[in-house]
């Protein structure tokens, strides 16, 4: 399994495909298989995608100490350094997308075009799940893989669409996050905090959720689309937090869309 060291720690990586780069940060205790993989096979038909573990996460290290947002925003340019990419369009999701207004506020110069899904700007400024939903989360480690699946995707698509939901479980137990390195990751979150910076991005951006997102409620893209200059914001109707699974066509035909798109 393809490693490189950045930093401190061994990062797992996988580059498919050729063309300018596009750099997929996943979110709180996911990895490179939560990655929908038609979809990315799709987009290495046009791009070199980036993709890999965070810090914690599937087959990266998983060092005893405090995370932070900055210090995955500093784990990403690291591995772009090392891989010999300057510059890149990002795609974060949910933390990775916290990951994403990092790299773009504090290494601005290798970020072309910025994709912000299902994300916030950091929970001080930020509309809450509900606490029955925020408790879910933080027991993440001890539920059930069905239950995990109700934070992610709504109750009615779950229900219309079993065999998605079996081949998306088996993704998730590949290679699960630790207790511990879980809830390293969550302090990052809780600590990260972007709003009054975000009038500081000048990069176009993309912002995507699920207008049925129950884990970061879409008013949070409204905010962030609000604060930053070039921000055009999409909501997927009927998706919720797992929106790269719900609509993946849909969701490839947007950032599509955009990154060929000419920016001023």
């Amino acid at each position: 399994m393809p490693k490189i060291r950045v930093n401190d720690i061994d990062i797992y990586y996988e580059l498919k495909g050729e063309g300018f780069p596009l750099v997929m940060i996943m979110g709180l205790s996911a990895n490179i298989d939560w990655w929908p993989p038609e979809m990315v096979e799709r987009l290495a038909e046009h791009y070199k995608v980036l993709l890999f573990d965070n810090r914690g996460s599937g087959r990266t290290d998983s060092p005893e100490m405090e995370y932070s947002i900055s210090m995955m925003a500093k784990d990403t340019a690291g591995l772009m350094a090392e891989l010999g990419i300057e510059r890149a369009h990002l795609f974060g999701i949910s933390m990775g997308g916290m990951i994403a207004q990092e790299m773009a506020l504090s290494h601005a110069h290798r970020v072309e075009k910025l994709i912000l899904g299902c994300t916030n700007c950091g929970h001080q400024n930020s509309v809450p799940a509900s606490p029955e939903v925020l408790n879910l989360l933080i027991n993440q480690t001890r539920i059930t893989p069905e239950e995990m699946l109700k934070i992610l995707f709504p109750v009615d698509y779950i229900s219309r669409n079993i065999e998605t939901m079996e081949k998306s479980i088996k993704r998730y137990l590949i290679a699960p996050i630790s207790p511990e390195a879980f809830m390293r990751q969550l302090s990052a979150i809780m600590n990260f905090n972007s709003y009054d910076r975000l009038p500081e991005i000048t990069t176009p951006t993309l912002i995507i959720t699920g207008d049925q997102d129950i884990l970061i409620p879409p008013e949070n893209s409204e905010i962030l689309a609000g604060a930053i200059s070039k921000a055009n914001l999409v909501l997927l109707k009927g998706c919720g937090h797992g929106f790269p699974t719900q609509a993946p066509d849909l969701l490839f035909d947007y950032i599509r869309q955009f990154l060929e798109s000419f920016s001023e």
